[in-house]
């Protein structure tokens, strides 16, 4: 049912358009629940898309492990799976961050050389177009960026096994055991 114009009020500012929207249709309605949820991921959309630096819940899309910098473990997962999967170098720090699926923190066995970090921390992203310093870059750019080969997370059992074996392998030499000299 409509109203003819005839009966429409006239107003002279949208102040008095407001006072009569709510006395006609009551107060302004808050926003649902998950309008928060939602505006989260809208804003660091945004942020990528715009190039700029996005501070992430981690536990959400990934969680992330944080490891010395080791480019022999990135190029081992190249080979073994065709593609890496998104991590972040810290070149002042000499630390690779690797995302991971979300969930890994709470299944995340102790290492001597690796932690693992999920829901309750955050991480700031570099630009989606950023891989190169100065200042923490993509070292592989994530999923979300290309359709290539790499639209993948970092498989944690598969990044645990190589910093074992890349552990082992780098090793520091054992000193020689002290031989007696006879003369």
């Amino acid at each position: 049912m409509s109203t003819p114009l005839a009966e429409l009020p006239v107003v002279s500012s949208s102040a008095e358009l407001m006072d009569i929207a709510i006395k006609t249709f009551g107060p302004r309605m808050t926003p649902a629940a998950d309008m928060g949820d939602l505006a989260r991921p809208l804003r660091a959309l945004l942020n990528e898309t715009n190039g700029r630096s996005n501070r992430v819940q981690l536990g959400d899309r990934f969680d992330v492990v944080l490891t010395p910098r080791t480019t022999a473990a990135a190029a081992l997962l190249d080979d073994i799976q065709q593609g890496c999967g998104p991590v972040i170098e810290d070149p002042l720090a000499g630390e690779f961050y690797w995302l991971v699926p979300p969930g890994s923190a709470e299944r995340w066995e102790p290492h001597p050389r690796a932690v693992c970090f999920g829901a309750g921390h955050t991480l700031t992203l570099p630009p989606l177009r950023k891989t190169a310093p100065p200042g923490p870059y993509w070292y592989r750019r994530p999923y979300w960026y290309s359709t290539s080969m790499r639209d993948r997370l970092v498989p944690t059992a598969r990044l645990r096994e190589l910093l074992v074996l890349l552990e082992t392998e780098s090793a520091p030499p054992q000193p020689l055991p002290e031989q007696s000299s006879t003369s």
